[in-house]
């Protein structure tokens, strides 16, 4: 099933296997971004995620290139959106900027992880994304960039806050700070990515088979698996284990449990229901 498209991405689902694609459709422009991209991008995600029936999403690019950040003419023609001259336009930069903010944090936020797939350039915005999902794959060729220092800026769509998190302190910094390039194998080396495949076909049949995997397990476990790895990371592990006893209260399911058993018994794939759609979805 593919939904509409926005200017830069679409969705393609396949309600067989609940793995969802969300794919960027300008080549052309090395699918760089505008402003108008973030709310799309959160409207979408949160779209798949009220419905229930997404175990998966790969975020994946056409073209030579993931993604070549924001689009500098942006900064030209949007001007007045970028004013912060008086506290009153101060005020309202901040709003936006959360704005843009809110659409890749629903990467995260999602009940099903979320892999992407990279090839060729992944820098400014684009590694913004990258950083927010669960997990990333590369081609040989790509790469990554903090670029928004080359153009004397601070990145600012959370890349700084997840870097550290994914990479080494130092390593993070000097890339912060340069706006160096993070080569294929070295971002493998370091545990960027999960894996680096030859070409960008191998990748997306690599992301597609690794979304393939996921899905075929119990969304519930998955969804609550999601959420104590998001609650461990963003604090401390006497909290993250207060919050894992609550969860799995929740969670627990054992008839969950037999269907999974019977079927890794019996070396089937097993039925699971979908999540249950959110309120008003």
């Amino acid at each position: 099933m593919i939904r509409p498209m926005t200017d830069i991405f679409r969705i393609d689902e396949d309600p067989a296997t609940g793995v969802a694609e969300l794919v960027f459709h300008r080549p052309e422009r090395m699918n760089t971004l505008t402003f108008g991209f973030f709310p799309q991008l959160r409207e979408a995600v949160q779209a798949l995620d009220d419905a229930g029936r997404t175990r998966a999403l790969v975020v994946r690019a056409e073209g030579r290139h993931f993604c070549a950040g924001m689009a500098l003419e942006i900064f030209a023609d949007e001007a007045a959106l970028l004013d912060t001259s008086t506290p009153r336009q101060r005020l309202a930069f901040q709003a936006r900027l959360r704005g843009l903010l809110d659409g890749i944090e629903a990467l995260d936020a999602a009940r099903f992880p979320v892999i992407c797939a990279v090839q060729g350039a992944c820098v400014g915005g684009g590694l913004d994304i990258a950083a927010a999902c669960d997990l990333r794959v590369c081609s040989a060729d790509a790469f990554f960039t903090v670029q928004e220092i080359h153009i004397g800026m601070m990145a600012d769509l959370g890349v700084l806050q997840r870097l550290q998190r994914l990479l080494p302190q130092g390593l993070a910094r000097e890339l912060a700070y340069t706006g160096d390039r993070l080569a294929a194998e070295r971002a493998l080396a370091c545990g960027f990515v999960n894996a680096v495949l030859p070409d960008a076909d191998a990748l997306v049949a690599h992301a597609r088979a690794l979304a393939r995997s996921i899905a075929a397990k119990s969304p519930l476990a998955i969804a609550a698996s999601k959420l104590a790895l998001n609650q461990a990371r963003d604090n401390g592990t006497a909290d993250a284990l207060r919050q894992m006893t609550l969860l799995q209260s929740a969670v627990f399911d054992t008839g969950e449990l037999a269907r999974a058993f019977a079927a890794w018994k019996a070396k089937q794939a097993a039925e699971f229901e979908p999540l249950a759609p959110r309120a008003g979805a």
